[in-house]
């Protein structure tokens, strides 16, 4: 897609001249922060054990490795929204939305582009992560390797539906920092990407299905610590793909009107 060629190519020269150091370890130390003090207090508090309650609601008794994914993840997830939910904003503030919106192009094809260079940057980025984990000693494994790379591109997609929807109330709205703040606390509350979502009261177990991440995240530590088989979360899977098109759907169809909206509060 022409589109999306020409926006990564555009987003690579931007980034290269000047690098949003900030984002990036603003979103990879709040990890490697994590995983730390969790090993910290794993070892010091508690023992180097973990209750019942934790082995039934996450699958292992690998405390430390389920932290380091859950936590890489959910920063990684944080740094998606960043890129792909501020797309649109971002064009705002520099003054390029009006000529972005009369552009003979689609959408989609836009934020698709922005997308693919925001999952590249932040692979980089967060693969310093790996430095903090092996020199704690952390051994993550492997249960599915193809069920892992599933929940990865599932998340992935998740991130992204969500974005498009909220990178429009951004727009609509004209501000970005109460809302990305918002889905962040909401998520990583809700989604078990730290903690087992069975901690949670049973109404809010369920609101947290209604949230794609909820369901990649059950995939993707299924298939790492829960020692699962990619047929094994494969419902789990469908759920968050259905939850994803319904996102993006969502997001897509409101997007016009959030445009409008806009241009109207600019001109």
């Amino acid at each position: 897609m022409p589109a999306a060629r020409a926006t990564v190519w555009r987003t690579w020269q931007t980034t290269r001249r000047a690098y949003p150091w900030t984002y990036a370890v603003g979103t990879v130390l709040p990890a490697a922060l994590t995983i730390s003090l969790g090993y910290l207090g794993y070892h010091a508090i508690g023992g180097g054990e973990v209750g019942a309650g934790f082995g039934a609601g996450s699958g292992t008794t690998a405390y430390l490795a389920y932290l380091a994914v859950g936590a890489t993840a959910y920063q990684f997830t944080v740094r998606l929204i960043l890129w792909s939910a501020k797309a649109l904003i971002t064009e705002q503030r520099q003054g390029t939305l009006g000529a972005l919106l009369i552009a003979p192009a689609p959408r989609l094809p836009y934020l698709l582009g922005f997308t693919a260079f925001a999952v590249l940057s932040s692979v980089a980025e967060f693969l310093t992560l790996a430095v903090v984990i092996g020199a704690l000693g952390i051994s993550v494994p492997v249960a599915s390797p193809i069920g892992a790379l599933a929940g990865a591109l599932a998340l992935i997609a998740a991130v992204f539906a969500i974005s498009v929807g909220l990178g429009g109330l951004m727009i609509a709205a004209g501000e970005a920092h109460i809302s990305q703040n918002t889905v962040f606390v909401v998520l990583g509350l809700l989604c078990g990407f730290t903690f087992p979502r069975a901690y949670l009261p049973a109404p809010v177990q369920w609101l947290a299905e209604a949230f794609p991440t909820t369901s990649a995240m059950d995939v993707l530590h299924g298939s790492l610590t829960g020692g699962h088989h990619l047929a094994d979360l494969a419902p789990r899977l469908a759920t968050c793909l259905a939850l994803t098109a319904v996102y993006l759907l969502i997001g897509l169809k409101t997007l016009p009107y959030a445009e409008r909206r806009a241009v109207e509060r600019t001109y």
